[in-house]
């Protein structure tokens, strides 16, 4: 069992910043791949980005490339997702997700939000003037 607790989000204006940290308990950290997601209003849960368990593969939604950036730490038991250049459009609750069964390497499993078991509560990301 792994709890996951997500912070750093708030209001940002658009072009600002923003880094979300999420901090995982129970298993051993190094054996889950992690994910980021996000929530709007009205619409379904979307991937956002996901690293493996060495933290050596990343993969990201098109829509945040070059713009957002996970890593992790496996050492304080914590994944990250700095976002820069946020626009209007990043405005969502945003979640972290762990599984250690998930096969980072099949994209279609990475991206995924059925493949991974744990998740946080979630934090809110505004984006606005």
């Amino acid at each position: 069992q792994a709890q996951l607790v997500e912070s750093g989000g708030g209001l940002v204006q658009p072009g600002g910043s923003l880094r979300l940290s999420c901090e995982v308990s129970g298993r051993t950290f190094s054996q889950y791949a992690m994910g980021w997601f996000r929530q709007a209003p009205g619409k379904e849960r979307g991937f956002v980005a996901g690293i493996s368990r060495s933290g050596g593969s990343t993969k990201y939604a098109d829509s945040v490339k070059g713009r957002f950036t996970i890593s992790r730490d496996n050492a304080k038991n914590t994944v990250y997702l700095q976002m820069n250049s946020l626009k209007p459009e990043d405005t969502a609750v945003y979640y972290c997700a762990a599984d250690y069964r998930l096969n980072f390497a099949q994209s279609t499993v990475a991206v995924n939000p059925n493949a991974y078991e744990y998740w946080g509560q979630g934090t809110q990301v505004t984006v606005s003037s």
